[in-house]
């Protein structure tokens, strides 16, 4: 059983930045691929970046694409998410998902508890 657990959310203005990191509580190297879902109020969740278990491949959801950056570290199990040049429509709960390939759908196998991230105008 994989455990994740996401940090690094919080409010920022528009404009701003913040990284949120994703720790996993077994060791994820070439095993899980992982990605970063959102959901904001009233809306589904949608997927925002994905990244290969060895890290040479990433996704990303054309919102995002040029603001956001996905990486890994997989010495640490953790998996990062850079969002630079935040906009209020980027407030959303934020989850970290593994799974055993990349995905842009909401089919990962696992799944964290989630991470606030407000964006002010």
């Amino acid at each position: 059983q994989v455990q994740l657990v996401e940090s690094g959310g919080g409010r920022v203005q528009a404009g701003g930045s913040l990284r949120l990191s994703c720790a996993a509580s077994i060791r994820t190297t070439s095993t899980y691929a992982m990605g970063w879902f959102r959901q904001a109020p009233g809306k589904e969740r949608e997927f925002v970046a994905g990244i290969t278990s060895s890290g040479r491949t990433t996704y990303y959801a054309d919102s995002v694409k040029g603001r956001f950056t996905i990486s890994r570290d997989n010495a640490k199990n953790t998996v990062y998410l850079q969002m630079n040049s935040l906009k209020p429509e980027d407030t959303a709960v934020y989850y970290c998902a593994g799974n055993y390939y990349l995905s842009m759908r909401n089919e990962y196998e696992y799944w964290g508890q989630g991470t606030q991230v407000t964006v002010s105008s």
